[in-house]
């Protein structure tokens, strides 16, 4: 288990993202600030079980290699596509950045609070498998720094 990746979710990225100007345009990708925290929190929507995936759309043959890149310390390329994803990225949900901040923070809340509940779950995630609680926080704590890095904040090199 990896506690710094734990801590970073539950004490310092709502903060960088506290501090991240909401004009900040974007080194690569569509989304802007909002969409980009919006769009993290429907991932902490899947991580948490709220969303719920049936299938895994990686096919079987390459599943294992998805898996070890999850757990390696390399980082996702910039303009790695979701196909969950549309082309053009969502309308915001919220009026304010400082709104969808809030709303991850929420979402983050109930991950947490659903692995102290059951410290055996899985959840199936639809490209890296059925994953548990450190390998949750390994694909949330990767997928934070790709979109932190995605409007030029390094917290890793801070």
């Amino acid at each position: 288990m990896n506690f710094e990746k734990e801590d970073f979710l539950r004490t310092r990225f709502i903060s960088f993202l506290q501090q991240l100007d909401p004009a900040t345009a974007p080194r690569w990708g569509k989304m802007n600030v909002q969409q980009m925290i919006e769009h993290f929190a429907d991932m902490v929507r899947w991580a948490n079980g709220k969303v719920k995936h049936e299938a895994i759309h990686t096919p079987p043959e390459r599943l294992q290699a998805y898996r070890e890149f999850l757990m390696s310390d390399k980082p996702f390329k910039e303009n790695t596509k979701n196909p969950f994803m549309d082309e053009q990225p969502a309308p915001v949900r919220h009026k304010t950045v400082q709104a969808a901040i809030g709303e991850l923070h929420e979402e983050l809340i109930h991950f947490f609070e659903v692995f102290e509940r059951d410290p055996q779950l899985m959840i199936r995630n639809p490209f890296f498998g059925d994953l548990n609680f450190d390998q949750s926080i390994q694909l949330l704590h990767k997928h934070a720094l790709h979109h932190l890095r995605q409007f030029g904040v390094e917290p890793l090199t801070a």
